[in-house]
Parts: structure tokens; sequence; C-alpha cells
């Protein structure tokens, strides 16, 4: 299951080669359609990369930090540095051939 992300252990939490964190908040209706597709490719990927979710209605300061104007948005980190985002939902497979060509760039 993928680590909950707040504002104190954000950056503690995206350390490392590659992270995907989920923002996200309950009330949105892709984000729980979104949540089970997560749930599978972390277990397809969990042990290349690191799956985090952040519930945005906790703290909006760290979502616009990292311009997650809506939601569900994936952010891809290296070494705890912000690369790129997603932003919507999609199915699976289009995911998980992203995450792949992510794997492969290095």
């Amino acid at each position: 299951m993928a680590q909950v992300a707040h504002k104190d252990n954000f950056k503690q939490l995206v350390e490392g080669p590659v992270t995907v964190v989920d923002f996200w908040a309950p009330w949105c209706g892709p984000c729980k359609m979104m949540a089970p597709v997560m749930d599978q490719l972390e277990a397809e990927y969990g042990d290349r990369i690191k799956f985090v979710k952040f519930n945005i209605d906790e703290d909006q300061e760290t979502a616009t930090q990292f311009k997650v104007m809506s939601i569900p948005s994936l952010v891809l980190f290296r070494d705890g540095k912000a690369k790129e985002k997603v932003t919507g939902l999609y199915p699976k497979d289009r995911l998980a051939h992203y995450l792949e060509r992510k794997l492969s760039e290095g």
C-alpha cells in the first residue's frame, strides 16, 4: 500500500531514485476510480518505484508548490526533485507504459 504523505514527511518520502506521488482528495470521483489502478501499478512496480499518496485537502500549499491545479495528478520525482506531472484519469496500461519509459530513462 502506498505510503501516506503529509506536510511534515513529504520531503523525506519523495527521496529515492523514482517516486510517484498521487495527489488526490476523498471527494474526487476520478481519484476514487484511479485508486485501484494505482494499487495495481504499485503491486507491479513497487520494487522499483516508491508510491506515495497526498491528500490535497490536508495541505493546499504543497499541492500548489508542485502546480497541482486539478486532481488526480501524479508527480514523478527523481532523487527528491519533481520532474513531470500527469493529470487526469488514465487506464492502467497507459500508465504502465509511462512508468516503463521513465524507468528506462534512468
